[in-house]
């Protein structure tokens, strides 16, 4: 089981995260909002801790982003600001549970280990676009019914393409989807993926097209020709 801690105090997180392990968990560990929506559109998990008060995005906004893109992944909401009011918003916006600092760490363990058996019961949700089916949970990937026998790397920036908001996804959200969330990666690297799975895709009649300046998108190519 995997489990994604967003925490930026990094002292607590260690903590938080050693507790989770001991738990038969692994644990990536991400410290601010733009890194866990990085992490969440590239690898899929069984469960969200997130901290609200997040350098450059709120938690809450990063919640919000997550269901918007229909992501079912449980959210144990783990936070000092205890406000009545911020827990019923984040309730609201799609989280499971809310734990307040500070906390025992059986409590923390026991929520945890209760989301992901919750969570192993919902019903898997999928992305498609153009005959193409992803199981945004199981990262796996068909065609018409048919499975694709994908690279990683190559499913990791087709998953954050799919689930991107907006129909061009930034060179930067590409390789952050490609990197192990503390490792930057080089434009050659980005662009060497792209090539590759433009090649696979343009078998399905998908193509994927540059935006000078901006980043990449999907098309598929019966609405826009081949090429």
């Amino acid at each position: 089981m995997r489990i994604l801690l967003v925490e930026d105090n990094a002292k607590l997180a260690a903590g938080m995260a050693a507790v989770l392990s001991a738990g038969g968990f692994q644990v990536d560990r991400v410290a601010d909002g733009t890194d866990a929506e990085a992490a969440l559109a590239s690898t899929p998990f069984d469960l969200v801790v997130l901290d609200l008060s997040l350098p450059g995005m709120d938690g809450l906004d990063v919640l919000k982003n997550l269901r918007d893109r229909r992501l079912d992944v449980p959210v144990l909401i783990v936070t000092a600001r205890g406000d009545l009011n911020d827990r019923v918003r984040g309730l609201d916006l799609g989280a499971d549970d809310y734990l307040t600092k500070p906390f025992a760490v059986e409590e923390l363990r026991a929520r945890a280990a209760a989301l992901i058996r919750r969570g192993a019961g919902r019903a898997r949700p999928t992305i498609e676009f153009a005959g193409l089916t992803l199981d945004v949970t199981a990262n796996t990937l068909v065609h018409a019914g048919a499975p694709i026998e994908i690279s990683p790397r190559e499913l990791a920036v087709l998953r954050v393409m799919l689930m991107s908001k907006s129909d061009v996804v930034p060179k930067a959200q590409i390789a952050k989807s490609l990197s192990t969330f503390d490792l930057d990666v080089s434009d050659n690297a980005v662009e060497q993926t792209i090539s590759r799975l433009r090649k696979r895709l343009g078998g399905f009649g998908i193509a994927i097209r540059a935006a000078r300046g901006m980043g990449y998108f999907l098309m598929a190519q019966e609405q826009g020709g081949a090429g």
